[in-house]
């Protein structure tokens, strides 16, 4: 996790504190259920309440000797407990029953932050979008001249594929807020199910319904997943504010401070850099869906090639997607739309992106669409200067064929191009 990247609310869910504390939370709520089973005694389980976690370094240096992080935790936690308090910590369970059990905690824990900054994305896309309703623009596919559209249209389409992926992730949360709680592979040896449900209960989580020594990683790789996709969308945002930031199209750009630089040796630059940086840190988020996905497939009841990879990936994306939406969300809030610019692009493209209307009164004046086609397709790529309805006038006329002038003045209106897409806004302004 680079700090650069991390928020300090993000870096406390992953710091090693935070793991020790989690660790101490579910063993705890273990003892509390040996208690409430009436196994273990309440002073007891008051006893090993009052000790806290210990620091990182202390585990540290105890897993020097023992090579093993969970025992390190549980020798130096329980060093200054009565020895009979001590051995009813970590009863019955195994390693990655406390492991796996705060990974569900944590994992619950990181998805709020990420849903609510994917709310906040939601909203500023929403209200950006409504804003922009009227906003006329040439649109493009495959990177050339299309049909006219409005740049709200766009930006609705990231609301709504934000919102689709926020909630994905709400979903994911559930998937892996489990609690594993059933011993070494998963048969309830020294433990039973109702405490596994009691551990469960007391943590805002749901019992695995089944597992080995480990919990099955499926489910991660399926919250992994969410994030790759969050992740995406914001770059599909930022690549649409870099290509309207290109010079030649100057129809979007990013807010440019007092005193910021845009080269070390070109005054004159205003590099998209918050469009770029999205882009590139979205690849980071997605190359990390495969070293998750492949811990799925574990040797036998478990093995540990899953672990250390989980230790880089989970924090790592989790991080760089918070980045990644309060970035994408700060580029929106401050972008720069150029309302005139884009009206100038969409008459500099001429009367041929109103080519599909046209294609349309050809058709209705009983010409067979091939036809049709062929003849817009002549006279568009001819780049003659002359509107497109005049060109295909006369030629329409050298066959015989007239076509009243109101007609084709309805080809290149703009409202009646238009006049449907207030049903798109309509559905945005109940998103939520």
């Amino acid at each position: 996790m680079l700090d650069r990247y991390t928020s300090a609310e993000m870096a406390a869910l992953w710091s090693d504190q935070h793991t020790l504390e989690l660790w101490r939370e579910v063993e705890l709520a273990v003892l509390e259920a040996w208690a409430h089973a009436g196994a273990a005694t309440a002073s007891t389980l008051a006893t090993a309440q009052a000790v806290p976690a210990p620091l990182p370094r202390e585990v540290v240096e105890e897993e020097q000797r023992t090579r093993h992080d969970v025992v390190a935790f549980v020798n130096v936690w329980t060093a200054g407990m009565p020895s009979v308090v001590a051995s009813w910590v970590h009863r019955g369970v195994t390693s990655s029953d406390i492991v796996d059990t705060a990974t569900g905690v944590r994992l619950a824990q990181v998805s709020e932050l990420l849903v609510a900054a994917a709310d906040r994305l939601v909203a500023s896309l929403r209200d950006h979008a409504l804003a922009h309703q009227h906003t006329v623009q040439v649109g493009r596919t495959h990177g050339q001249h299309a049909a006219p559209t409005v740049w709200g249209l766009r930006v609705a389409d990231f609301a709504f594929a934000v919102a689709r992926c926020r909630d994905r992730l709400a979903q994911a949360r559930g998937e892996v807020a489990v609690a594993k709680i059933s011993g070494p592979v998963g048969s309830y040896a020294g433990v039973s199910p109702g405490i596994e449900r009691r551990v469960a209960s007391a943590l805002g989580l749901r019992p695995s319904p089944v597992s080995t020594q480990v919990v099955m990683r499926d489910s991660i790789a399926h919250w992994m997943s969410c994030l790759a996709l969050l992740a995406s969308v914001c770059e599909a945002v930022a690549l649409e504010v870099r290509h309207g930031a290109r010079s030649e199209v100057a129809e979007l750009s990013e807010s440019f401070r007092d005193g910021q630089a845009g080269s070390s040796a070109m005054p004159h630059k205003r590099n998209p850099v918050s469009a770029e940086k999205i882009c590139g840190l979205a690849r980071v988020v997605r190359g990390y869906v495969n070293p998750v996905m492949e811990g799925v497939a574990l040797w036998n009841q478990r093995d540990i090639s899953h672990s250390s990879v989980e230790r880089i990936c989970l924090p790592d994306a989790s991080a760089i997607l918070e980045h990644l939406l309060t970035s994408t969300t700060e580029l929106i809030d401050d972008l720069v739309v150029d309302a005139d610019r884009m009206r100038d692009n969409l008459a500099a493209a001429g009367s041929t992106v109103f080519s599909h209307a046209a294609l349309t009164v050809l058709l209705d004046a009983g010409l067979d669409r091939r036809r049709a086609y062929a003849m817009i397709q002549k006279r568009a790529h001819a780049g003659d200067a002359q509107p497109l309805s005049t060109l295909l006038q006369a030629a329409l006329r050298a066959e015989g064929i007239d076509i009243p002038p109101e007609r084709w003045a309805a080809v290149t209106d703009l409202d009646r191009e238009l006049a449907e897409v207030g049903a798109v806004f309509q559905r945005l302004r109940g998103l939520r």
